[in-house]
């Protein structure tokens, strides 16, 4: 080996160096050895590495939409921390479609991922019967696939809901609209379900509730605010599923030649940083990115894994729901209570 000739040392040394043991190593032919590297440009073959290991080092991640913010933070979140862990992340957008995600989830398995992240698109799960046949750990995120036993890393989307609806009530409204996501998608349903609970503890009738439903994106929250809007019983205030949906909803409001928060008062879920910079920037049930992506390794790495984890989510007070904007300008909610 032209390594272990070069620092004049075994290519079982060698080996050590670069694998991290099973045996110690003095500084000294650490040193030589990581020289001899250098000097000759050597890569490690991965492929043999794997085979040795019976591991190769690497994650998958299918997600549903890779256009939308929110998925985009939850895979940064995941990289960060599998890279962190020592592991290359593979990712895969299903862009809502079941036989995409299935194929994703196919290719990956083939590759021999050491675990697979999969946020289910909407709709069926054909991939179920592939991960069925496969030995590969796997977990959900963000929402649970109906009659599949994997784990999962989510977080209260129905108490989060709960505490932006219960705080529009705070600000004296009463005539609190909610738009929600897809009706097949858990935490859409979650979410709704939050927003009525709330209303119910204040003894708005249900009959007073008014729900539509949207896709999680712009277009989708601003089609859904203009029929609001445009309804017999304007609402004073809407709690929108996402942060995305909500863009789309100001800028109903806005067209409507309606006042955000005087008019209509608006809070959303999610905590995307785009969510800072509307106008008027947007008051948010943020969701903990960095920790979701703790959290998610964490389980997939320790199998068996554990129970289905759920983490709490933090309001963040803006402009929208007619809470002044925070101190110095900060319209972050960095430093928001937890």
């Amino acid at each position: 080996m032209d390594v272990a000739r070069l620092a004049g040392t075994s290519p079982a040394v060698v080996s050590y160096v670069l694998n991290g043991g099973p045996r110690p190593v003095s500084a000294q032919t650490r040193a030589r050895v990581l020289a001899a590297v250098e000097q000759l440009g050597y890569r490690p073959n991965g492929i043999a590495r794997s085979l040795r290991m019976s591991r190769t080092m690497t994650l998958g991640l299918v997600i549903p939409d890779n256009a939308n913010p929110f998925f985009a933070e939850l895979a940064r979140a995941i990289e960060e921390e599998s890279f962190a862990q020592g592991y290359t992340l593979l990712i895969g957008n299903a862009a809502e479609n079941d036989e995409r995600q299935t194929a994703y989830v196919r290719t990956f398995l083939a590759r021999q991922v050491d675990g697979l992240f999969i946020v289910p698109a909407h709709g069926p799960a054909g991939f179920l019967g592939e991960l069925d046949r496969a030995r590969t750990p796997w977990i959900c995120l963000d929402r649970q696939v109906p009659g599949a036993a994997a784990p999962g890393v989510l977080v209260d989307n129905r108490g989060g809901a709960y505490t932006a609806t219960r705080h529009l009530l705070d600000h004296g409204r009463r005539r609190i609209a909610c738009i929600g996501g897809p009706e097949d998608v858990m935490p859409a349903t979650d979410r709704v379900s939050g927003w009525r609970d709330a209303l119910d503890e204040e003894g708005i009738s249900r009959r007073a509730m008014s729900v539509t439903h949207s896709s999680f994106g712009r277009r989708g929250g601003y089609g859904a605010a203009r029929e609001l809007l445009a309804g017999p019983q304007r609402p004073d205030a809407i709690f929108v599923a996402s942060d995305e949906q909500a863009v789309g909803v100001l800028r109903a409001i806005a067209e409507a030649r309606l006042r955000c928060p005087d008019d209509v008062a608006v809070a959303s879920f999610d905590g995307i940083p785009g969510a800072a910079y509307t106008t008027p920037a947007l008051t948010t049930m943020a969701q903990p990115f960095a920790a979701l992506g703790r959290a998610a390794v964490a389980h997939l790495l320790a199998q068996p894994a554990g129970p289905t984890d759920v983490l709490p989510v933090a309001l963040v007070k803006r402009g929208s729901c007619g809470c002044p904007d925070p101190p110095g300008g900060d319209l972050t909610g960095e430093g928001a209570p937890a």
